[in-house]
Parts: C-alpha cells; structure tokens; sequence
C-alpha cells in the first residue's frame, strides 16, 4: 500500500520533498489511512477537522479521535465547528453542499495564513467510480465523465490508486482507528444508492467494475484535454473578451450551430445546461432583444453577436456627490481633481475623460443610471437629444444601454459616464476652475451598482 502510496504520488507530480501539506482529515477509514501513509512517508503535514455539528457526540468523538492521533505523532492540528444546518438554510443549499462550501472555504484560509503548498482529501477510487455513475446518469458534458483529477489546483488525491477493499484491509493489517460514519449506509442518499445497490449489481456482470470504469474515466480524461483544446482555439475565433461583457460573433458561430456538442462546450462556462441548448439557439436565430438566463449569466441577442454578461441583481440606488471625496465611492470613477483653467487650458478629448466647469454645477450632485425620457446636449451640439436615440447612434447594446450611469446636477445630465459630456458643462474662455473626472476604461460600458 505504501509503495503504491508513493508511486502514484510520484507518477502523477502530486508532491515534492519540501512541501506542506495540509491534510483533510474526518475520521473515517479513508482519512486516517491517508494520514498515516503520509506519516509514512515522511511529507511534512499538518491535519485539519472540520466539525460539521451534524451528529451530535458522534460528531464530537470523530474530533476528538483525529486530535489524538495528531498529538499522539506531533503533528500540527486545526479544528473548527460549524452550524452547518443554518448555513444550509441561510443559503438555500442542500446540508452536503453547505458543508463542501464551507469546509473548503475554512481550508484555504488555513492553508494562506500557514503557507501550506497543498490540500490533501482522501477520495479512492471507488469514489472516482461512483462519480462517474452519478455524472452519467444525471446527464454530463465529456468532463463529467472524466472522474477526480489527482491534481486540480492546489487540491491532490493520493489515494485515487486504491479501492475501498484495499484501504479496509491496510488499516486492519496496521491497527489503524477510525470512526464509522453510519449515515453512508442509508441509501437515501444518491452515492449510498450507487455503493450499496447498484455497484453489486454491476460486480454480478464484471466482478471488475471499479477498475474498469476506472480506467474508462481516465481515457475519457485524455480525450477531455483534447477536446478542451479544441473547443478554446474555437472560442477564441468566435468569441471576445470585453472585460465584463464576453461576446460572439453570430456569423463564426453559425458553423457549429448544429452541433449541439461544440455549442455546449463553448457556451458551458455561461452556465447552459444540455436542456437549455434548444432555448439558446432560438436566441442566435432571432431577434434582437432575445435573452436567455442561465444560473450565472445573462445571454442576449444584440444585432449580430450575442452578448453574455454575468447576471448581478442592478437596483436604483443613487449615489450623492458632495465633495470630490465622494466620487471615488461610485463604481467606474477612478480619479476627481480641480484645475485652475484659462484661456489657454488644454481641454482632454478622451471619451473617459471629463472636462467640467466647476462654477456650473452645484453639489450634491447624482450619480444614477439613465431612464426613457432623459435628454441632453451633447458636446458640441446646440439641440437637445434623447438619451435613448443617442445609444442607438452609438450601437449600444441592450446590456450596455440599461447599465449606463449618468452624473447630474439639479436634474441636468453633466455627463454619461465613460462617454460624452452635456455640452452646457464644458469648458469655456470664461471657465475659472475644472473639474476633471477619470473614468475606468475597462468595461465603462456595464457596471453593475452595489
């Protein structure tokens, strides 16, 4: 088991002499097989229990058993309690997710404040397995199917080479405690179903499933990184980056339209599900103003490209302005200053830029986004325009134009924010005193309010 233990470890550039390593560790079988391998082994470590107060003194028992083997071999111990089931219903997630969610949170902030290299977890390869299963029968992309990487970030499974019957047979062989955990017997729960019901069925028709899907998944694994490389040389053909915005050519995409696999490799990072993909290409084929949702972004037909941007909840919340101070608060605004100007004052003709003359305005001014009905004058012209006619002139898209932030005084725009000045505020032979504002230039165009 130790042999196999440092092979895979070596085989897969899991770790290397000098690294700290943190190690995840609950108190079951798989756990503390982990721990005294590496103890084993020799790797520097530390151990980490979180307590998810799930299971009242059996809970309490696993901590206390973890605490004594990382006192009994002087190795560095943290522990923390959570109330798992409160931030189960504070953020409406199921009690497995809520304590994924913060147990890995509680890792990385122990790892960063000790200088820990790596996180070990001690999944095996029955786990791989029944991933597997799980993903297959819920419905996956080709990543899904591709298992447990034994790398993935700062995060290694060391014991993804063993089956469970291995890892029970080495803590028997060397008297290693654990702790039962006797909830992975219900089978309400999806794994449990897999493990106890399905799994032996399968083992009726190949006595070895385990590895044999095992090694299926580490095939599809190997054709996962090509087909990723594939599908990122096409984003990059048919796609841009716009800081917040990402948008798609229509006519790049119009090839793989009809590939509904390419489409949902492309489009997967924007949240599209397989059943969505119907629904998506009814927004490339219509008109513009067709949006689609998914559970973390906004999809949106705009002439010919589709706009994505993530989807934030925007309110009209105002922001006063009453000193220069105050204009660093509001999102997009980098930079306010006065100048001294004169007749021979150097106007900015950057758009994200504005040249104000300080004497027109008066404080507190607003900061909010643009409504149907509002007008200005534009720098330059002598007639009133509609806020909303001036953004169709721009080919603002719908994303950008319902994002827009406007700065006013007494109800009279100053200026669209990362773009035109009213020209009633702009700097004249009689300007005294400027006000100059920066504005980001990296996606002005959409800034969600806080």
């Amino acid at each position: 088991m130790l042999n196999g233990f440092n092979s895979f470890i070596k085989g897969n550039g899991l770790a290397k002499e000098g690294d700290k390593i943190l190690l995840a560790v609950s108190g079951g079988i798989d756990s503390m097989a982990m721990a005294h391998l590496f103890l084993m082994a020799g790797y520097q470590t530390a151990i980490a229990h979180c307590n998810f107060s799930l299971r009242g003194k059996d809970s309490d028992m696993d901590e206390d058993l973890v605490r004594q083997f990382a006192s009994c071999h002087n190795i560095p111990f943290f522990s923390t309690r959570f109330d798992t089931k409160k931030h189960s219903r504070d953020n409406g997630l199921s009690i497995q997710m809520a304590a994924r969610e913060l147990r890995y949170i509680w890792f990385e902030k122990i790892m960063n404040e000790n200088n820990y290299d790596l996180l070990s977890v001690a999944h095996n390869l029955n786990d791989n397995v029944e991933t597997f299963i799980i993903n297959l029968i819920r419905g996956t992309g080709i990543a899904g199917l591709a298992g447990m990487k034994p790398l993935s970030n700062r995060i290694i499974r060391p014991l993804l080479f063993a089956t469970r019957r291995k890892i029970e047979i080495f803590c028997s062989e060397n008297n290693i405690s654990y702790r039962e955990d006797l909830s992975n017997e219900d089978t309400k729960y999806t794994r449990n179903k897999i493990r106890h019901k399905i799994i032996p069925v399968l083992k009726e028709i190949n006595p070895s499933i385990e590895t044999t899907l095992n090694e299926t998944a580490e095939r599809i694994a190997g054709i996962n990184e090509i087909v990723n490389n594939y599908i990122s040389e096409i984003r990059e053909k048919v796609s841009e980056d716009k800081g917040e915005l990402t948008s798609f050519s229509i006519s790049k995409l119009l090839p793989f339209i009809q590939n509904r696999t390419i489409l949902f490799e492309l489009f997967k990072p924007f949240g599209i599900t397989g059943v969505m993909l119907s629904d998506l290409v009814s927004v490339i084929e219509g008109k513009t103003g067709n949006q689609l949702f998914t559970s973390t972004h906004r999809i949106v037909k705009n002439r010919k490209e589709i706009i994505l941007s993530h989807e934030g909840k925007l309110n009209n919340d105002l922001f006063l302005i009453d000193d220069l101070t105050d204009f660093l608060k509001v999102p997009g605004i980098e930079s306010a200053w006065y100048e001294e100007a004169s007749v021979t004052y150097e106007i900015s003709s950057d758009r994200f830029s504005a040249c104000i003359d300080a004497e027109k305005i008066k404080f507190p001014l607003t900061v909010r986004k643009w409504k149907p009905g509002d007008r200005f004058y534009p720098l330059g012209m002598k007639h009133q325009k509609k806020l909303s006619d001036y953004f169709i002139d721009c080919k603002y898209s719908i994303l950008e134009k319902e994002n827009k932030l406007i700065l006013e005084s007494e109800g009279r725009i100053i200026w669209i924010i990362g773009d035109r000045l009213d020209n009633r505020f702009r700097i004249t032979a009689h300007t005294k005193k400027a006000l100059i504002l920066k504005s980001a230039k990296k996606a002005m165009r959409i800034i969600p309010l806080k």
